[in-house]
């Protein structure tokens, strides 16, 4: 497994978004090549999960280029969802 932590804390969601896609996909690629075995996983704060990830276009991205979420409390620093 490998994983990815995103914070999207930047002044725009969306351009937080375009970047972690971006990267992420580029991330699985090179993982395809040399570590085929190991499956990457965006992981993202729980708040950010719930309200930026809930749109519809975000929902679709995710499914279109199957990405799996890691969703964990920012506080606590627990995982409390793992989306497939």
């Amino acid at each position: 497994m490998a994983v990815e932590v995103k914070s999207f804390i930047g002044a725009s969601e969306v351009t937080e978004f375009h970047l972690a896609l971006g990267q992420t996909l580029n991330y699985r690629l090179a993982l395809k090549k040399e570590e085929p075995e190991r499956i990457l996983y965006l992981a993202i704060s729980q708040d950010t999960y719930q309200d930026f990830f809930s749109r519809q276009f975000i929902q679709d991205s995710l499914k279109e280029y199957q990405i799996k979420l890691l969703i964990f409390n920012s506080l606590s620093q627990d995982i409390v969802l793992w989306k497939e």
